[in-house]
């Protein structure tokens, strides 16, 4: 499984996405229409499933799954 599938897996079954389509260009805020508590939460739940620690500014540069995956990629 690529790192994409894994990071869709993790938004699709903790916000609930089923019908969308997402890509590493979808952006959370504006695509998914993630509000700032989902943001906390996604960050939340990608530290834990990939055993890393994000510190606040780097999750405040996210804005896009492709942010996501660089960011994920960058700590391992």
């Amino acid at each position: 499984m690529t790192l994409f599938n894994e990071v869709e897996q993790v938004i699709r079954q903790q916000f609930k996405i089923k019908d969308q389509v997402l890509t590493p260009e979808s952006n959370l805020f504006n695509d998914l229409k993630f509000d700032s508590l989902d943001a906390v939460e996604l960050i939340i739940e990608l530290e834990e499933k990939f055993s890393i620690e994000l510190l606040d500014k780097e999750a405040e540069d996210v804005k896009t799954i492709q942010d996501i995956l660089t960011l994920i990629e960058s700590k391992r």
